[in-house]
């Protein structure tokens, strides 16, 4: 039995029957991970702006909110990087760790609109984002080309933004807006086709690598939609 490579650096087997039963309980898994961790988010978010001293706090106090959105990112980056040398409880610990850190970060945002606007919102990225990964889930072309694409376009967005903080460009941020919509639809499609072709070679669901890279899938899909949710949000949101 030969070891086929995957991008997550796995040595996984492959064995048809096997691969059978375990590919739909790891696809399940990545999706029930990632709406736990979406809930875990969208709780924390209620509950620091259902609480005006902790909100007041962090909004009047920029080294803190920067504090939390670096924490944030070594927490993101440290659980990708290290995967390989977690347990599995630690990993999904992080992940879970990530999501209430993100939560407390957006309810900043969430608190400038008004809460029917964000259902809403909310409701259209649900629908988009089950759109764009069901195509990636069906569709026999091979997104990795553009997939690699997309992923140089997340990085030039991303310094784009940063240069339009000091420009402050109106025309520039609406253009960066519909970028970032077009951006993290494809992601979606292209991860969880990347998703689906790394899963359906693992044994089993049960086994501690196999559930990594499971979590890891679920990681991914976790930040694509939430990103979608934000630059939905510019376009669909109502200021108080």
């Amino acid at each position: 039995m030969t070891p086929q490579e995957n991008p997550y650096g796995y040595n996984v087997y492959s064995g048809a029957q096997a691969r059978s039963i375990a590919f739909p309980a790891l696809m399940t898994k990545v999706y029930l991970w990632m709406t736990l961790a979406l809930v875990m988010t969208a709780m924390t978010a209620y509950i620091v702006m259902g609480s005006e001293d902790l909100l007041f706090s962090i909004i009047s106090s920029k080294p803190l909110f920067i504090g939390i959105l670096v924490a944030e990112f070594i927490v993101v980056v440290a659980t990708t990087a290290a995967i390989h040398s977690l347990s599995f409880p630690v990993a999904g610990l992080l992940f879970a760790l990530y999501s209430i850190l993100n939560g407390v970060t957006m309810s900043v945002v969430l608190f400038a609109y008004t809460a029917e606007s964000v259902a809403a919102t909310f409701f259209v990225t649900a629908g988009t984002f089950g759109a764009m990964s069901l195509f990636g889930f069906v569709v026999k072309r091979d997104l990795s080309t553009i997939g690699r694409f997309l992923i140089m376009a997340l990085f030039g967005l991303i310094i784009a933004s940063l240069v339009n903080m000091f420009m402050e460009s109106g025309p520039l941020a609406t253009l960066l807006n519909y970028a970032g919509v077009l951006i993290f639809c494809g992601l979606t499609a292209y991860d969880t086709q990347k998703m689906k072709g790394i899963l359906m070679q693992c044994e089993s669901e049960t086994d501690d690598s196999a559930q990594k890279i499971a979590l890891l899938c679920s990681l991914n899909l976790y930040l694509d939609f939430v990103n979608l949710f934000l630059y939905l949000l510019r376009f669909m949101g109502k200021r108080k």
